[in-house]
């Protein structure tokens, strides 16, 4: 087993991520975020885009780092590094690891699952299949990813609506590969519990924890002045 790998086995990955108009969508914010998540006992932290990537790479040189482009492109549904420089972008900005969208649809440079995989091992990385269903999760074991995990489970059109954290997902994962994740919709520590138990070798947790945009909108919805016009911003 890698040794990379065993630094996350039974441990929490800290998806650390803004949305796109937030002020914390920034290299600098996120950078800051990773450092508090590493020092709070994180086993690793997940960056989407190059520029943030460099940005945690530079603050943090010893966090295992597993690093994405998300991208959209005409025509295509996949946008989780779905093409070949989008994998080459993630290496050359510093992560260990690339995920990448290891459904069966079709992505904008025809890189298949397999290519995928071979790109991020000749860039010395380990490469992490992000599945939707059994069928990608078995196609990516068939190709030889070093991680197997959820990720996309009630992203893609034929799972819209399935029960979230994908906890039959990631125990049928784990019962083929040495290293499931489960990442999706964990939202507390007693659902990162369950995880782990249905046989997930580390859990993904994202918005529940870093996503401060939306947790203020939550809690702003339930009080009473939910829908009525904000004040002023000084």
């Amino acid at each position: 087993m890698n040794p990379l790998l065993e630094r996350l086995r039974g441990g929490l990955i800290v998806s650390v991520q803004a949305e796109g108009g937030s002020v914390l969508n920034t290299p600098e914010a996120i950078a800051l975020l990773a450092r508090c998540v590493w020092a709070n006992g994180a086993a690793a932290v997940r960056i989407e885009g190059a520029a943030r990537i460099a940005a945690v790479r530079a603050a943090l040189a010893d966090v295992p780092l597993i690093g994405i482009i998300k991208c959209a492109h005409a025509g295509f549904e996949p946008y989780i590094t779905s093409t070949h420089e989008e994998v080459h972008a993630v290496a050359q900005a510093g992560a260990d690891i690339v995920a990448f969208d290891a459904t069966a649809r079709t992505r904008a440079t025809g890189l298949s699952v397999a290519a995928a995989i071979a790109l991020a091992h000749a860039a010395g990385l380990v490469a992490m299949a992000d599945c939707s269903e059994e069928a990608d999760a078995s196609a990516a074991i068939e190709a030889g990813a070093d991680i197997v995990a959820t990720t996309l489970a009630g992203y893609t059109p034929p799972t819209l609506g399935r029960p979230l954290p994908a906890l039959d997902l990631a125990r049928v994962i784990a019962s083929r590969h040495p290293f499931a994740v489960c990442e999706g919709g964990v939202g507390t520590p007693a659902e990162a519990a369950a995880a782990f138990a249905a046989g997930a070798s580390a859990v993904v947790v994202g918005t529940a924890i870093t996503n401060i945009d939306v947790l203020v909108r939550r809690f702003v919805s339930a009080s009473p002045r939910a829908g009525q016009p904000s004040p002023p911003r000084f």
